[in-house]
């Protein structure tokens, strides 16, 4: 890789920098896909510092809730086989409380200032 050239994270500023300068000349339907795209690209960026770690987390709740050990998508698979033939049930609390984590996390990425509805003060 050349050192000389700019690098993904100046990259990314400039073009958010062009795109947010052009919110004021816009108007209506023109400036409203303009804060979406920045919505999208906002998504995009948070997801490209911490995808890794999010898809570690849920593995790390899947290999609790399954005993077992896989990768992520080895134990999606038989979470899924799990529960279609019962072996899983899909009222159980900890199915639950894994899937309201993964929720949660997923709303992270969409929605930083989500604040998530507490039962009894509890986040998790």
């Amino acid at each position: 890789m050349f050192s000389n050239r700019p690098h993904r994270n100046e990259l990314s500023a400039a073009l958010r920098e062009s795109l947010v300068a052009l919110i004021p000349q816009l108007e209506g339907k023109q400036r409203f896909e303009l804060r979406v795209a920045l919505n999208a690209f906002d998504i995009i960026e948070r997801e490209t510092v911490s995808a890794g770690a999010a898809a570690e987390s849920e593995r790390m709740r899947l290999v609790q809730l399954l005993d077992r050990d896989g990768t992520l998508v080895e134990l999606r698979r038989e979470l899924c086989l799990r529960l279609r033939d019962g072996r899983q049930r899909h009222d159980a609390p900890e199915l639950l409380s894994a899937l309201r984590a993964g929720v949660l996390a997923r709303l992270a990425f969409d929605n930083p200032g989500f604040k998530p509805f507490y039962r009894d003060g509890d986040p998790a």
